[in-house]
């Protein structure tokens, strides 16, 4: 043991004493291992990092700065799209995968948002009156709104790595403005490789994908960029579309995905719920989508979808009334009797096509650089269980985006969002435009903070009813947690 000592002592000192050459500038870069001496059977060995470096004057260690992305949790999942800042702009799950197989895994994931609203609104609806229990109401008053925070939000995430690029995923809201308890949203298995170790099947599944359970529809490409209740990480901005074509459904999709082009089938029960009473009343939905999506260079991509959704009978068909979330924009064109939870969706426009509905979207996008364009451009026709004739919905959406700084952690981005339709039938179409501007920074690739300034109008609605001359306007501010 005194031998130990006298080594160790003697290694000190030189590193402590000796002369710095001019190489060196007084720092030296030691090794992984020291040198062991060969006559010394008890030496103790001093490890450390090969990056580390010494100041040989203030015997200080200096440690290298981590950068922006190293902060973010390791990606253990195969075919799996990020919940954080790498998952945007990342459409469908991969295909590509450069996370290898070692086993099954289990992982477990989170977001959380919450909002400060600083919204005014006001109508020029025609008054009418209501008594109840002797108490004679205004349904067209609108619902004094102040400025303060909204509740938070939350999701999460379970994922499971059940074999080679076999993964099955589930979300739960654990806080949403609808339904305030605990909710699963969906559920479903993503299969990228054949179970079956058969030349044939592998060959197939090179190119292949498909999703069975109950799920967020593949229709259109919105739906890869808006909030998703506690997850706001992927919208720029805070508000989703005026006519968020947002459900879960329960069915199937098959992908086939080669040099940029994709293709997409799918079948689903029409509904938000699987149901097996009232079959007279019910059939599927058929989803098509095709598209192509190419990154030409590390600073040009270009991607364009057209897909497809109908569905010629339902009990409740939610397509546009899926988001259990609710809006962003609280009690907004709303009357006194407003609650959270009951008029969750304020703000939004859900056109009642519960029955059959026939819809189809385009949806490009330009990235070049830090710029971003996104469009909208979408076309619904159906109607209710009580109508007899159809009616159509145009929805058009222009949404720019530029991020800079290193990384990317800041950007701006505005959005133009107008729809147009009839409220019923052989009734003249209304109007309502949007406006929003805003931008954002982030701090980790985790944490976001964000803010907005939105302007909504509603044009050519009828005196009665309570959005006629309406409009609401004013500031969000947001911050979101994913991981």
């Amino acid at each position: 043991m005194k031998t130990s000592y006298i080594v160790l002592t003697a290694a000190l000192s030189t590193l402590a004493f000796a002369p710095a050459s001019g190489a060196q500038a007084n720092k030296m870069t030691v090794g992984t291992v020291a040198t062991k001496p060969a006559t010394d059977t008890m030496s103790v060995v001093v490890a450390v990092p090969e990056s580390t470096v010494i100041d040989t004057v203030k015997k200080t260690i200096v440690k290298k700065k981590a950068s922006f992305l190293s902060t973010a949790p390791g990606i253990e999942m195969q075919n799996y799209r990020p919940e954080d800042k790498r998952g945007i702009n990342v459409f469908e799950a991969p295909k590509d995968d450069a996370v290898g197989y070692d086993g099954f895994k289990l992982q477990w994931g989170a977001a959380f948002t919450q909002q400060f609203q600083g919204l005014d609104h006001s109508n020029t609806a025609s008054p009418a009156p209501i008594t109840t229990a002797g108490v004679t109401t205004d349904a067209n008053q609108l619902v004094r709104i102040g400025h303060g925070p909204n509740n938070a939000t939350a999701n999460l995430y379970l994922n499971g790595q059940l074999a080679r690029r076999i993964r099955v995923a589930m979300t739960t809201y654990s806080s949403a403005r609808h339904h305030n308890e605990t909710w699963v949203k969906d559920g479903y298995l993503l299969v990228d490789a054949s179970p079956i170790d058969w030349a044939p099947l592998n060959s197939i599944m090179k190119f292949v994908t498909i999703r069975a359970g109950h799920f967020e529809i593949n229709y259109g490409d919105a739906h890869f960029r808006r909030t998703d209740n506690g997850n706001s990480i992927r919208n720029p901005l805070v508000g989703n579309y005026i006519m968020d074509a947002f459900t879960t459904e329960v069915g199937g999709e098959v992908y086939v995905r080669a040099n940029g082009f994709l293709a997409m089938a799918g079948v689903t029960g029409g509904e938000s719920r699987g149901m097996i009473a009232q079959p007279q009343k019910r059939s599927p939905s058929f989803l098509t989508k095709i598209g192509y999506d190419k990154q030409f260079s590390p600073d040009f991509r270009f991607r364009l979808t057209g897909s497809e959704y109908a569905t010629a009978s339902s009990v409740s068909n939610t397509l546009f009334s899926g988001d259990r979330a609710g809006s962003r924009y609280y009690d907004v064109l709303q009357n006194t009797t407003s609650s959270e939870t009951a008029q969750a969706w304020s703000g939004a426009i859900q056109p009642g096509m519960s029955n059959s509905i026939h819809s189809y979207v385009i949806n490009p996008f330009v990235q070049f650089h830090g710029l971003e364009f996104f469009g909208n451009f979408e076309r619904a026709k159906g109607r209710a269980a009580t109508e007899t004739a159809n009616r159509t919905w145009n929805q058009n959406v222009g949404e720019v985006v530029y991020r800079f700084l290193p990384d990317q952690r800041l950007y701006v981005a505005a959005r133009y969002n107008t729809v147009k339709g009839q409220l019923a039938v052989g009734t003249p179409d209304v109007k309502v435009n949007r406006s929003q501007i805003g931008g954002g920074w982030f701090i980790t690739p985790n944490l976001l903070t964000k803010i907005e300034y939105v302007n909504q109008k509603y044009l050519n609605f009828p005196t009665t009813d309570i959005r006629n001359g309406g409009q609401f306007k004013g500031f969000m501010v947001e911050g979101a947690v994913a991981f």
